[in-house]
């Protein structure tokens, strides 16, 4: 045996482990609130949807504050941020929106390959969707930047290919947009998210009917 490869070898692999691995309870929040939030944005009448998510919203900062080390915890804690922004709406809601840029951010700090890529992916999609300057942080060219970055770690995920189809779209690029809403829609399924994969592929649907009909 070779201890020099062997030493190589074992940095090699601590390399590509996350600096700080959730705990047991950590990984049960993770699932907590991610079950919570395609329940809340996909099966919860759209009029209660802001009262529910400022509550799950809570519950985030308090599993960041658990386990403040855990990329996974501030890009879930940004995501949901970002969500109540969306279902609360107006200017009341770019405090959220700040708020869920900072927590995305730190994840990104602290595991830029956490959750395959998540956080850019959702950096990206706040980028396009928030104000520009001087109302909000809004910028296309970091949109794109993001998304091709979240695409470039998970390429087949349904998130990211969702997300640049939708910038794509709102771009008026919709020959691209469709060929990335059809590259989601053969998205592997993801473990333990049977719920969000499901009403993401509703976005798909009803995004793809859009773009389909730009193109005729």
């Amino acid at each position: 045996m070779n201890p020099i490869r062997n030493a190589a070898c074992a940095l090699l692999c601590f390399a590509s482990l996350p600096a700080f691995a959730l705990s047991e309870q950590g990984q049960t929040q993770l699932q907590s609130l991610q079950d919570r939030w395609a329940e809340i944005n996909y099966q919860v009448p759209k009029e209660q949807r802001e009262k529910a998510f400022a509550s799950l919203s809570e519950q985030a900062q308090k599993a960041v504050t658990a386990e403040p080390d855990a990329a996974e915890l501030h890009i879930w804690n940004g995501i949901i941020l970002s969500t109540y922004a969306g279902a609360k709406g107006g200017l009341g809601a770019l405090g959220l929106v700040k708020e869920a840029k900072a927590s995305l951010e730190q994840g990104l700090a602290l595991d830029p390959k956490a959750l395959s890529g998540s956080a850019y992916t959702s950096l990206g999609s706040l980028y396009y969707q928030v104000p520009g300057w001087p109302i909000g942080f809004g910028d296309d060219e970091k949109a794109e930047a993001m998304l091709k970055q979240a695409l470039a770690i998970n390429p087949d995920g349904i998130d990211p290919n969702y997300f640049y189809a939708d910038y794509l779209a709102r771009a008026k690029r919709y020959a691209e947009a469709k060929v990335a809403l059809e590259k989601a829609l053969q998205a592997p399924a993801r473990p333990n998210r049977l719920s969000a994969d499901a009403g993401r592929k509703q976005d798909i649907q009803a995004l793809l009917s859009k773009v389909n009909a730009e193109l005729k």
